[in-house]
C-alpha cells in the first residue's frame, strides 16, 4: 500500500502519487481503488529514487531514462530471440548434413578450374 511504501523509503505519499501521475510508476489497484505495489514496482521505485536522490535527475529526465531502459530491454529480448533462432537453425542444418555426403552447414563455393595460362617468354 502507498503508506507502507512511502514509510519504507522515507518519502511523502504525494511523491508516489506524482510518480504515478507522470507515468513513472503504475501500481495495480484493488476494487476499493487502493494502490498495491508489486516487487517489480518497488524495484522501479528504487531505481527512480536513485536517479532523483543520488544523481539529481529531474522527473522529465527520469521519464526519458526509464523509456530508454525499456527500449534497451526490448532490444536485448529481440537479440536473444535472434541468437536462439540462429542456434536452432545451425543445429538443424548440422543435423541435416549427413556425414560423408559432402553437404555443408553453410554452402561452400568451390573455385572453378581454369585452363593454365601460357606465359610468353621474351627473347632479349
Amino acid at each position: 500500500m502507498i503508506s507502507a511504501v512511502a514509510e519504507m523509503y522515507e518519502i511523502h505519499p504525494q511523491t508516489l502519487r506524482l510518480y504515478e501521475r507522470e507515468g513513472l510508476l503504475k501500481p495495480s489497484r484493488t476494487e476499493g481503488n487502493t494502490r498495491l505495489y508489486t516487487e517489480e514496482d518497488i524495484e522501479r521505485l528504487e531505481f527512480i529514487l536513485n536517479l532523483a536522490r543520488d544523481l539529481g535527475v529531474n522527473i522529465a529526465g527520469i521519464g526519458i531514462i526509464l523509456q530508454m531502459r525499456e527500449r534497451m530491454e526490448e532490444m536485448n529480448r529481440q537479440m536473444q530471440s535472434f541468437v536462439e533462432y540462429v542456434r536452432s537453425e545451425m543445429l538443424s542444418r548440422f543435423q541435416a548434413a549427413a556425414p560423408g555426403s559432402g553437404a555443408a552447414i553453410v554452402p561452400v563455393k568451390r573455385p572453378v578450374a581454369t585452363p593454365a595460362k601460357t606465359v610468353n617468354a621474351r627473347k632479349g
